[in-house]
């Protein structure tokens, strides 16, 4: 009689766990199939030819703090635009389509949040 509470109790574990692992799953699948980047032209938003990329983000946010480390670690020349204390940069964050933080721009692509490896990949491609 304990055998068999206990083979139901294992079973309805499995089953609960499964369908959180399938619902977990799902709800990664829209970040998954997301594009890295955007590409567009953002000459405009470049004040210079020295500036390599360009950071709109908060200064409470952990992924643009994480952001800014990777650029000052490579040593990339890069402005840093708070949307929180400029009303310009917030203007030009909306007009990049706005969303989270941190939204950077690099050559001709926006990547939007921190993804080290589409940062590196969005440097090489400016610096051909």
């Amino acid at each position: 009689m304990i055998d068999q509470r206990v083979k139901a109790f294992a079973s309805y574990t499995l089953i609960v766990l499964a369908g959180l692992g399938c619902g977990y799953g799902l709800s990664l699948l829209p970040s998954m199939l997301k594009p890295a980047y955007a590409e567009g032209n953002y000459a405009a938003y470049f004040p210079d030819t020295q500036t390599k990329a360009v950071l709109y983000g908060t200064d409470w946010c952990a992924y643009c703090a994480k952001t800014r480390a990777y650029f000052k670690q490579r040593n990339i020349a890069y402005i840093d635009l708070d949307i929180e204390k400029s009303p310009e940069a917030k203007r030009q964050h909306l007009q990049l389509g706005g969303g989270g933080v941190p939204a950077v721009l690099i050559g001709k692509r926006r990547i939007q949040g921190f993804d080290a490896a589409a940062l590196d990949a969005a440097l090489e491609a400016a610096a051909r």
